[in-house]
């Protein structure tokens, strides 16, 4: 019976490596902070690289009525949030959404995001077509996935 168990895992770290080596875009670490009360927006933030360029153009969830993508930048002393047509993945960079940069916004929340919970989100992409991924509910505040800092990794944007 061990045997077989070793045979199962090692079929899987097989297909997980193989899967790896494709060259495919990759999503990593989705993220939200949760929503205190009543809120109605929120955001989720995530990493994305990709072997070859791209464009990040649509997200949507369950949990909002709408989801955009959107960029804060600081004008004159004043944080504005603007939304975005789309998000440039350029071949072979980390592309980082953060607090205070570039975000997914979810706007009118059908329930609170709450801490420890997690919902579905479906990312759409010019070449890569759509992904849907797991973002996990940190608390409200985190600056990062399981409560690390973010990178500092340059935004590029298209408007």
């Amino acid at each position: 019976m061990l045997s077989k168990s070793v045979f199962f895992i090692t079929c899987l770290l097989v297909t997980n490596g193989a899967m790896g080596q494709t060259g495919q875009l990759e999503i990593r670490t989705p993220w939200a902070r949760a929503t205190p009360g009543q809120a109605q927006n929120g955001a989720a933030y995530l990493t994305i690289v990709s072997p070859t360029s791209d464009r990040l153009t649509e997200a949507s969830s369950p949990v909002a009525k709408k989801a955009e993508l959107h960029t804060m930048s600081m004008e004159g002393g004043v944080m504005r949030m603007r939304p975005l047509t789309a998000i440039d993945i350029p071949a072979g960079q980390t592309v980082t959404p953060r607090p205070g940069g570039t975000h997914i916004m979810l706007l009118g929340l059908t329930q609170p995001l709450r801490e420890g919970q997690s919902f579905p989100l479906t990312l759409s992409f010019d070449h890569a077509g759509p992904r849907q991924v797991t973002v996990v509910i940190e608390k409200a505040g985190a600056m990062g996935p399981g409560g690390q800092a973010t990178g500092s990794s340059p935004m590029h944007t298209h408007h």
